[in-house]
C-alpha cells in the first residue's frame, strides 16, 4: 500500500526521542532510548547528537548522564523537530519533464502542494507538550 506522508526513520526517532524525553523529565541515554524505541543505538545517538546541535536537545557524558530537553517544550514544535532533521519542507514542481504540461491545471503539483501545505500547518500547529 502506498503511503502518502511516510516518515523517515530518522525523524520518527527524532520525533518518539523527544516526546519520551519530555515525558520522563530527566536524561535518557542512546542505549535506553533505542531500546524503548526498537530501533539501532547507533541511529538514535546520531539522530539526537542532530537534536543536540540544533538547540532541543543538551547531553551529558557519564553514568547518569544522556540527553535532555534544554528547551521549553511548549515551544517546540513537531515541525520543529521534523525540518532540524529532514529539513524544510518544499513546494514541489512537476517531477515530470514536461516543456508543456498537457493539461491546462496542474493534477500532481495542485495535490502535493496542498497536502504539503497542510501538513507543514499541524505539524507547526503540535507541540511537544501536547504529547504529554
Amino acid at each position: 500500500m502506498a503511503l502518502i506522508i511516510n516518515f523517515s526513520d530518522a525523524a520518527a526517532i527524532g520525533i518518539h526521542g523527544m516526546v519520551l524525553l519530555a515525558r520522563i523529565n530527566k536524561p535518557m541515554n542512546a542505549i535506553d532510548l533505542s531500546k524503548r524505541l526498537g530501533k539501532s543505538k547507533h541511529h538514535v545517538g546520531k539522530v539526537m547528537q542532530r537534536l543536540v546541535k540544533m538547540g532541543f536537545l543538551g547531553s551529558q557524558r557519564g553514568p547518569t548522564g544522556g540527553f535532555y530537553l534544554s528547551a521549553d517544550i511548549s515551544k517546540i514544535s513537531m515541525y520543529d523537530i521534523y525540518s532540524a532533521i529532514e529539513g524544510p519542507v518544499a513546494l514541489k514542481d512537476c517531477s515530470d519533464d514536461y516543456r508543456i504540461c498537457p493539461v491546462k491545471k496542474c493534477i500532481q503539483n495542485n495535490v502535493v502542494n496542498h497536502l504539503s501545505s497542510q501538513f507543514v500547518d499541524y505539524m507547526k500547529n503540535e507541540t511537544l507538550r501536547d504529547y504529554l
